[in-house]
């Protein structure tokens, strides 16, 4: 790959952010005494990255969850600063993309509010490009419809084949294959290197500095 890269759009959860005993601990909370008593983490690890309360319609069998939204958020937000970190690498490679001038966007399907309270509290939040930032809120499409990844374009201003999306589950690499932006999975997915290949990821990276040859930084 050449440097024709100006824009790496990653997801939050699971690829930048060690947020999975978080996740899991949140949802083992707010489905207490709602799921058989032999619901484990394993049930929840296939549809990380899917939207909140789809998976909890999806773990509950209800439609309406919004009393499990607000036990899951609780939960999620007394715990976060005990349990959330950077994953290893990432801090020195969102630096090192800025410094050559790539542009850096989230697309994520957390809410705004514990998307930007992470970025702050592991450092990313100052290497994001100002306003690519995009959230659950602000699409009528969740991934994996290409919607966020689209807009994350419009707003750092770059064209799908100049452009990479990083995630650590099937609807990061759908959504940005939709997009026509170039797909990257993560090897510490808790779903697995092989589910990403899969589903059509294009690289897999075992280190976030992986990425630097994939940019033409190497």
């Amino acid at each position: 790959m050449t440097n024709t890269i100006k824009a790496v759009l990653f997801d939050l959860d699971g690829t930048i952010m060690d947020t999975n005993e978080l996740i899991i601990q949140s949802f083992l909370f707010a489905l207490k005494d709602i799921v058989p008593p032999d619901f484990t983490r394993e049930h929840i690890i296939p549809s990380m990255g899917l939207p909140l309360s789809t998976q909890l319609q999806l773990f509950s069998g209800r439609e309406q969850v919004e009393d499990l939204v607000l036990a899951y958020r609780e939960v999620n937000l007394r715990l976060h600063d005990e349990y959330v970190k950077a994953f290893p690498s990432v801090n020195e490679a969102f630096l090192k993309l800025r410094e050559a001038g790539i542009k850096i966007g989230i697309v994520t399907t957390k809410i705004r509010l514990t998307t930007e309270r992470g970025l702050r509290y592991v450092g990313l939040y100052e290497y994001v490009e100002p306003g690519a930032i995009v959230t659950i809120e602000d699409v009528t499409r969740p991934k994996p419809d290409p919607e966020p990844v689209r807009r994350a374009l419009d707003i750092i201003g770059t064209k799908p084949e100049e452009t990479l999306m990083v995630g650590d589950s099937v609807v990061d690499i759908q959504a940005a294959e939709a997009a026509g932006v170039g797909s990257v999975g993560v090897a510490w997915s808790l779903k697995g290197e092989r589910v990403l290949r899969e589903c059509g990821a294009r690289h897999i990276l075992r280190d976030m500095r992986d990425l630097y040859a994939l940019v033409g930084l190497e």
